[in-house]
Order: C-alpha cells, then structure tokens, then sequence
C-alpha cells in the first residue's frame, strides 16, 4: 500500500554524500528533502553518465514502445495488472514508477508498481502498490513510466522527457544522490539570462538554461543577470 509521508528534514552538508547504494534506506527514489530555507531537493539515482553540478537534469527518455499497452482484464481490489501487449523490461526496471490507465475503462487512474519479473519480447504481470479502483477490461489501454528519478541525465538540447532539478554534487554514474528542485540554485545558463526574468530549458546547450522561449519546460526565475556560458543564481520552480 503506497504511504503520505512528509518532507525529510536533511542537513545541507548530506546533500553533497554520494553513494552507489542507496545510503538512507527511508527515502525511496523521488523523496524529498528540504534545508527550511525554501530550498528542496529530490532523490535520484544516476544513469549512465555522471551528474554535474550546476546542471538541469532530465528524468530518462520516454520509450514510446511502453505506451498503449493492450492488459487483461483486471477486477476492482485486484493488485497487478498483466499486459497482453509485448514488452521488454529488466527484473524491476519500472519498480517505483507507474501504470498510467490511458484509453477507458478506468481512464485516468495512476498506479504505484512495486515490482516485476524480466520480459523479452513478452507479456509482463505488474505488481502494484495499490489495489484496482475502476476494472479494466482487454478494451482498456495502460503506459507504463518509470520512476522519473531512476536514471536521470544531463537534460539534453532536444528533449526526450522532463527536467526533475539540478544537480548538486558530482556524482558518478549510476550513483545515488540529490537533485535540488526549488529556491536559490546555482545553474549554467545558456545566452544572457537578465534578473526577473523566467528561464526555461536550453535547446541548444544540455544541462543549461535560457531566456524563456515559449515552447521549452519552464525552470524558474533569474535571481540575478548571467552571462552565457556562465552559471548564475536562478530561483527553481520544479516542485
């Protein structure tokens, strides 16, 4: 059964620790932290390159080929759900992260996966946290989303997904640590970023932020004027 829990206390110092286990086994991939200062943070795990201070992480690519599965039909106060589309997924890879019921019945529902088996090209039978609300028959269709903290990487110029905060510390690939998501931030900014102004993701830099442009994921406001290529203080707004 998913759990409400409140935001974890930490002292700023542990969020320079890095770790390739995860060191605080009560915040689970996602959790949050916050300093008391208006500044909080996200725990996250590495992907397949290291995380640079200073930043904008993005959660990992979407996989298009995870969306619109057909499933069985599953009754109310059932706790899986079995896909009769095809997928390819390693032991827990989704662990943590979700079901989205897309296309009714049971349209709009949202459920935490605790776990699953390995699948090669094959059906693969969800574990989830919470039971059934609204049953779903073979008409319904399902995406599947991993934890947007599992494997994140430096935001790239051409999005594949969303940015989930700016990194902290170093931290090595495929390492645990923290993302920090609101208040004064330290970010590299890409072209000059003037004070009061918004800022949004770069497309043309990874791990940078720009002058709002309209069509990027918005990331906060300039809390000071930064040159290009420079990092600056920029107030986050990523919840």
């Amino acid at each position: 059964m998913s759990s409400l829990t409140s935001d974890l206390l930490i002292n700023p110092q542990d969020l320079f620790d890095v770790s390739s286990n995860s060191f605080n086994e009560s915040t689970q991939l996602g959790g949050k932290a916050t300093t008391g200062d208006g500044r909080n943070f996200r725990y996250v795990l590495a992907g397949a390159a290291a995380l640079v201070p200073g930043k904008l992480q993005q959660a990992s690519a979407e996989v298009t080929g995870n969306q619109n599965l057909a499933v069985a039909a599953a009754a109310i106060g059932d706790n899986s759900i079995t896909t009769t589309s095809t997928v390819t997924v390693t032991e827990n890879q989704l662990a943590g992260g979700y079901v989205s019921v897309s296309v009714t019945p049971g349209v709009g529902y949202t459920y935490k996966i605790a776990g699953h088996a390995a699948a090669t090209g094959a059906v693969v039978t969800l574990n989830l946290e919470d039971p059934i609300i609204v049953a779903l028959t073979t008409s319904s269709r399902v995406d599947l989303l991993a934890s947007p903290y599992r494997s994140v990487v430096v935001n790239p110029a051409t999005a594949s997904s969303a940015p989930v905060g700016v990194a902290v510390a170093a931290t090595p690939a495929a390492y645990y640590g923290w993302v920090q998501t609101t208040g004064a931030a330290t970010v590299l900014a890409d072209g000059t970023v003037v004070v009061g102004t918004s800022v949004c993701a770069s497309n043309s830099t990874a791990g940078a932020v720009e002058a709002t442009a309209g069509v990027q994921a918005l990331v906060g406001t300039a809390l000071s004027g930064i040159a290009t290529t420079e990092y600056g203080a920029i107030n986050l707004n990523l919840g």
